[in-house]
């Protein structure tokens, strides 16, 4: 059998798996697991002063597989770069293609939207050159966030604490939750009244209840006294239909998902952060093992922000909403939707391969998240070239001494799209108000009853982690494939904090966005990070060189940059402790939250007169894969930290691995990570699951299991494998210095003892 002459590569090895299956025995299909050159995390590596000009070394650790690559791209005669269809994945190829050193006529590039079958192999026949316009906006915007946070962090590290990070976009997202929880804090609420009357119609059966709306005019109840005075000017008086206005209301579906729109509803209706979605999303678009069909890619491309859909996808929504639902229920015409001014529009919406794939024929092929975000695009697609939804509607105005009561219902003709789907919102919609008798203009009425109440205005609610992104797609903040990654490192970094599901900015987020504001204002500026991203835009149309654009920018910043360290020189930003509700059960005094040297811990305010501390119980992303309950970070009696299911002894289950927020696409259990410092590869510690990692090949460090003591009963057995070498190196470091100090001590023994013998000779 020949060997194959093409040789195409992917990102991801179950990306790689289902394309494999598309392609014939002439194509060999790997993957390059994303980056595999990037700048080196050590130093800066740009040149700053001179040209910009970027120094890129192969990733850290991927060696043998460059090298595998390599071998493969000289055995074969083309080579498709087939990495994902935006900008990081046109910066792939276009590393990929300097790092194997191919030829421009052996290289070719190749995008897929979805990957079917015939989308790849069409792909595969019609391939292009890498776009350097795209791959020139990727490193304008790498080189802008590696400016920000190579020279922002250390002076963070300097004034407020070491270990801070300070970013481009990240900054701004900060900012935008401390901005909120500064509106918060200021606002006044104001007092107002509402009044319902109960209505019994005089002469005929049937009552409702009317809203007070005014006079003349819409008027708002201020006070009691106001509300009262309405009371008695109606009180014993009877009232009188005077309009009756029935309507028929439509209702038009929501347009398929766009990347923001996704992580919102998905957030909303299933409980998903941005980023958890996001990974599941890619899971789906790579290709899933459906049973009966085979490896198959479910969604289109998950970054986008175009509402845009081809006739194709179209056409197979209507013939599938005809056949299950009835002409009745479809729109009559392909349903096309407007993408918003300013969208980049590169790929189709987030919508289902294969429409006839309905969530339930393939739930058995998915896990429980892949299952409930398919059912939600899925649904979200076919819904947008359904039938409106129709609603009848009828108001009532009833008045009696000059005021104006109002009555309202709505009741659903015609379900339409709802049938399939209704979007989430993030406040509470309109009720739709009881039932009322059928009044006719003129009807009289008597008032039964009266409830008036007070309210106040309420302050604007936190920012969930869904109407965050809403809010950072609205004003131009970051693009769709920043704001997951946005949002997780805001909360890795403690800037913010969920609490009952929203965002709130913790002091330390305060401390460091109140100095980004009075030193680097541009920095946090939400019109100039907007304005930044549509002049990446521009590099990426071919309007704008990027490396003018880079010039631009830190020529202003590096003088920020000097200003701030001279306004600041000697000054430390201390961030205030956080206060608990715990009290100190030596003084009496709450206990608050301190940050130290190996983290948080729990302290008495009364140091040093009082002395107690506490370690601090941390919960972790995650489950419990025992029971299922949540996880928590525990520190051994030899200060090692270790993981620990909530419910402690009850379960039992405990480790030393580290419990991550990503699932295991085979079996939806919680993937793990090895402890220590760095980027891990996450793995499945379900020895059920065909992905399960055994320990031996976790990467840990092997020790003398015979030499180890055994741990305590509240702790995992053994030694913790993943201690750092910084520790081992110190008690080498220590032994040596002891065994120095000893042979030092002996040799001046001796030399004392010669002396003195000397002298008594």
């Amino acid at each position: 059998m020949s060997k194959p002459s093409n040789l195409v590569i992917v990102e991801s090895p179950s990306k790689a798996k289902t394309i494999g299956k598309y392609l014939g025995p002439d194509y060999t299909v790997k993957a390059s697991m994303g980056h595999l050159r990037d700048l080196p995390k050590s130093t800066m590596g740009v040149d700053l002063e001179g040209n910009f000009d970027p120094h890129y070394i192969p990733v850290k650790g991927k060696e043998d597989l460059i090298k595998e690559l390599k071998t493969a791209a000289a055995q074969v005669d083309t080579v498709y770069l087939a990495t994902d269809p935006d900008r990081e994945g046109e910066a792939i190829s276009w590393h990929l293609k300097e790092l194997l050193n191919l030829p421009d006529t052996k290289a070719h590039r190749v995008t897929f939207n979805e990957i079917t079958q015939k989308v790849v192999r069409e792909s595969i026949a019609k391939p292009r050159d890498i776009d350097y316009d795209l791959v020139d906006a990727q490193q304008a915007r790498r080189i802008l966030d590696r400016i920000v946070g190579y020279q922002l962090s250390p002076l963070l590290w300097k004034k407020v604490r070491r270990g801070l990070s300070a970013g481009r976009v990240q900054s701004v997202a900060t900012r935008l939750v401390v901005d909120r929880e500064n509106e918060i804090r200021a606002f006044v609420p104001r007092e107002y009244w509402s009044l319902d009357v109960h209505l019994d119609r005089v002469g005929k059966p049937g009552s409702f209840v009317a809203h007070y709306w005014g006079e003349e005019k819409k008027r708002e109840l201020e006070n009691e006294a106001e509300t009262q005075a309405i009371i008695d000017d109606v009180r014993g008086r009877e009232f009188t239909v005077t309009n009756v206005k029935k309507a028929e209301k439509k209702r038009s579906p929501a347009p398929p998902f766009t990347t923001s729109t996704l992580q919102q509803e998905a957030s909303r209706k299933l409980g998903l952060t941005p980023k958890r979605t996001m990974a599941i999303a890619q899971q789906l678009y790579e290709g899933v093992d459906v049973a009966g069909e085979g490896t198959l890619g479910l969604i289109t491309y998950m970054r986008t922000d175009s509402l845009r859909l081809s006739d194709e996808a179209m056409a197979a929504a209507a013939g599938f909403i005809r056949h299950r639902y009835g002409d009745p229920y479809y729109y009559g015409k392909f349903h096309v939707f407007k993408t918003k001014s300013g969208a980049q529009d590169a790929h189709e919406a987030i919508r289902p391969t294969h429409v006839e794939l309905d969530p339930e024929r393939i739930k058995d092929s998915l896990n429980k998240d892949q299952y409930r975000l398919y059912k939600l695009i899925w649904s979200r697609f076919l819904a947008s070239q359904m039938a409106n939804a129709v609603y009848d509607t009828v108001s009532i105005d009833t008045e009696c001494a000059g005021h104006i009561f109002r009555s309202s219902h709505q009741s659903m003709r015609f379900p339409g799209f709802i049938a399939v789907y209704e979007e989430g919102r993030d406040e509470e919609g309109e009720a739709s108000g009881s039932p009322l008798p059928d009044l006719q203009v003129g009807d009289k009425a008597a008032a039964t009853k009266f409830n008036k109440e007070q309210h106040f205005t309420q302050p604007p609610a936190r920012y969930t982690e869904a109407t965050l992104v809403k809010a950072m797609e609205e004003k131009g903040v970051g693009r769709p494939s920043t704001y997951a990654a946005t949002i997780s490192t805001i909360e890795d970094r403690e800037y913010v904090v969920k609490q009952d599901k929203r965002l709130a900015p913790t002091a330390l987020g305060e401390i460091v966005t109140g100095l980004m504001m009075e030193r680097f204002n541009d920095i946090v500026d939400v019109d100039f990070t907007a304005n930044m991203e549509s002049k990446l835009d521009e590099v990426e149309e071919g309007k704008r060189n990027w490396k003018e654009l880079l010039g631009e920018f830190y020529t202003d910043f590096k003088q920020e940059l000097q200003d701030a360290e001279t306004a600041l020189e000697g000054v430390r930003l201390k961030v205030p402790d956080e206060p608990t509700d715990e009290v100190c059960e030596i003084c009496g005094r709450n206990m608050v939250i301190k940050m130290g040297r190996f983290g948080k811990f729990m302290a008495c305010p009364g140091f040093p007169e009082c002395k107690n501390a506490k370690p601090l119980v941390e919960r972790m992303p995650g489950r419990c894969p025992k029971c299922g309950n949540g996880m928590l970070k525990r520190k051994s009696k030899r200060g090692y930290a270790f993981y620990a299911c909530e419910k402690g002894m009850e379960c039992g289950f405990m480790t030393w691995d580290v419990p991550t927020a990503e699932d295991c696409p085979k079996c939806g259990q919680t993937l793990f990570k090895k402890s220590g410092r760095g980027r891990m590869k996450p793995f499945c510690i379900n020895e059920a699951c065909e992905a399960f990692l055994p320990e031996d090949k976790r990467g840990y460090y092997k020790k003398k299991t015979e030499t180890a003591e055994a741990a305590p009963a509240d702790e995992p057995q053994g030694e913790p494998t993943a201690a750092p070498k910084k520790a081992a190196a110190k008690k080498t470091a220590a032994k040596k210095t002891a065994a120095k100090k000893t042979a030092a001590k002996k040799t001046t023994a001796k030399k004392t003892t010669t002396k003195k013998k000397t002298g008594e000779a």
